[in-house]
């Protein structure tokens, strides 16, 4: 058994003073038959410890319904194989470009629940998820043979409160569950954010991607003793639907990493290898600046990051580059790279047999209809998620007048009387053509990602102000969702029936033939917007507005010969016979 212990300069193995040089990973973003690869990776560039968050909303996405908490033990247990340490975010909020920055909706939604305060109810709800959690880290922790160092409170509270009680109970609530290792905060290196997210005799970390003599000189403003680290030295970014990559120069970036070790402190990389949001799980953001209250901003699938490890584990320019930064602190020579996990061998089509239209989808696979004077929003659906059709029957005879979805979040595809009418957006709620009545109106709304980091974090998703017929609301409301949640059970009760003769919306079921099963990226020309599952496994989001162009296929998803393949399309697809989604190599 070792003790690791902060101390007034270094953090302390043993006694001996150690630096930490961490890179994030997270396990949920790797495929669980990857996860060897990606660590042994990290120890190839330099690394001695990972870095991991816990999405609260991924394992508990009910009130009692946990799933597969066990995950985080498995990972530790093979950060421990791979010869790393290991350090825990648990938030409860994460952030991490996550839905909703982990917290599950049913939390965030809960009338009259305070998230990220000392409110007595979003606590207990904390406690009982902290309880069912941290059976996964204590017997992992460092004093009882394990790898785990360090276990965060919240992130980067800073920016989001000042209610320091609030983390001073989060901090109780780790310590009652029996984390005895060291705890730390992280936040952004300002006079706010350190004096609203840290707490006397927890250990404070700083964020930032450049300027590190700086943003160190801020910390020690702060907390004149302690070990500096940088619990996220940003060296990349994410991207967002329908917006640019984001590529950080690999030199630029070793040179500020190499300011960061100059200063005598402990590093995260924040990503090392970033990986893939599958299951739909990518969060949104809201531009506007500094204050985050502008237009949403969903992230798409990867989350490359632009990191050393790319999305399919291979390293990059900048890998090599960091790598020789890092191989300065260490005394041995550094280890060779792990082989790549086999490609896929050659290129395959995928053959669809059998398509149904949404409203099947939604007969079979959804949840129970509501009626209500005004439109639910996805939290009372219970939709975290997916999608929700709402009908709405405007009266008649009157003239054609406008049609509104005020507070729409995020995105409908609105049908009258059958007819497609148009698509409408938070910025553009309104259709361009009057409707009259009497009218049958169909919409189909859309969650792109919850916000996972700002002001607006917590807001609910759906039409959230009611739909106007010129200035009247429209009553007698009927909606009902269909969570991505509802496919993990298999489509086999979907009654399918022939292909549409036009790239109509709806589920399409088909097959690809795998020879030679390995890594690969799906590529769906043609398509508008929705989600893929090969093989039961949910790879994300596809959307024709870029930047991203494939969704990647981890090879342990794959199988030789036939593999079943689900496309649902929200839209409708570009042409009225796209070409086939193609398996390729990556």
């Amino acid at each position: 058994m070792s003790e690791f212990t902060v101390g007034a300069r270094d953090f302390l193995l043993d006694g001996r003073p150690l630096r930490l040089l961490s890179g994030a990973l997270h396990y949920v973003r790797v495929h669980e038959g990857h996860w060897r690869h990606r660590l042994a990776m990290l120890r190839a560039m330099g690394l001695n410890c990972v870095e991991t968050y816990v999405p609260w909303n991924l394992h508990q996405p009910a009130p009692g319904d946990y799933r597969d908490v066990q995950a985080l033990g498995r990972f530790l247990d093979a950060v421990r194989e791979a010869g790393l340490w290991a350090i825990v975010r648990p938030g409860p909020y994460i952030c991490a470009e996550w839905e909703n920055g982990g917290l599950p909706p049913w939390v965030t939604g809960e009338p009259g629940t305070r998230v990220r305060t000392r409110d007595e109810r979003y606590l207990s709800h904390v406690k009982h998820w902290f309880h069912h959690l941290m059976p996964q880290v204590v017997p992992r922790q460092i004093d009882r043979g394990g790898p785990v160092i360090l276990v965060q409170a919240e992130n980067e509270y800073g920016s989001y409160g000042s209610d320091t009680g609030h983390l001073e109970e989060l901090a109780a609530l780790l310590r009652a569950e029996g984390v005895t290792v060291p705890l730390v905060t992280s936040d952004g290196p300002e006079d706010h954010m350190l004096t609203g997210g840290s707490l006397p005799g927890v250990l404070a970390t700083v964020n930032f991607g450049s300027h590190a003599r700086e943003a160190f000189g801020t910390l020690r403003r702060h907390r004149p003793e302690g070990p500096l680290m940088c619990m996220e030295f940003w060296c990349g970014w994410f991207d967002h639907w329908a917006g640019e990559h984001v590529v950080r120069d690999p030199e630029e970036a070793a040179g500020a990493l190499r300011e960061i070790l100059e200063c005598g402190a402990s590093v995260n990389l924040y990503m090392a290898h970033g990986g893939t949001s599958f299951g739909g799980w990518s969060g949104a953001n809201r531009g506007g600046g500094e204050l985050h209250e502008g237009p949403l901003e969903p992230d798409v699938t990867s989350y490359d990051y632009d990191a050393p490890v790319d999305e399919y584990g291979r390293p990059t320019e900048k890998f090599w580059r960091f790598r020789e930064v890092l191989a300065a602190y260490h005394s041995e020579p550094l280890p060779e790279l792990p082989p790549l996990p086999a490609p896929l061998a050659r290129p395959t089509e995928v053959t669809f047999d059998g398509w149904a239209p949404l409203g099947d989808v939604l007969e079979t696979l959804g949840g129970a209809e509501t009626v209500a004077p005004l439109p639910p929003s996805f939290e009372e659906l219970h939709v975290t998620r997916g999608l929700v059709r709402y009908q709405v029957d405007v009266p008649g005879p009157r003239q054609p007048y406008p049609l509104t979805l005020r507070g729409l979040r995020d995105l409908a595809v609105v049908y009258v009387d059958g007819e497609r009418a148009g698509v409408l957006t938070e910025e553009e709620p309104r259709l361009k053509e009057p409707v009259a009545g009497p009218a049958r109106v169909e919409l189909w709304v859309e969650s792109l990602g919850r916000v996972n980091y700002g002001p607006r974090f917590g807001e609910v998703k759906g039409i959230t102000g009611g739909i106007l017929h010129e200035r009247q609301f429209l009553h007698g409301v009927r909606a009902r969702g269909l969570d991505l949640g509802a496919f993990d059970g298999g489509v086999d009760a979907v009654p399918f029936g022939a292909l549409p003769q036009e790239g109509a919306p709806g589920l399409y079921r088909g097959s690809v033939v795998v020879h030679g099963a390995g890594d690969a990226r799906l590529e769906l020309p043609g398509r508008t917007r929705g989600f893929v599952w090969i093989n039961g496994f949910n790879l994300g989001r596809y959307w024709s507005v870029g930047p991203q162009r494939s969704l990647y296929v981890p090879g342990p998803v794959l199988r030789e010969g036939a593999n079943e393949v689900w496309v649902l399309e929200l839209q409708q697809t570009d042409a009225d016979h796209p070409a086939p989604p193609r398996l390729l190599p990556v």
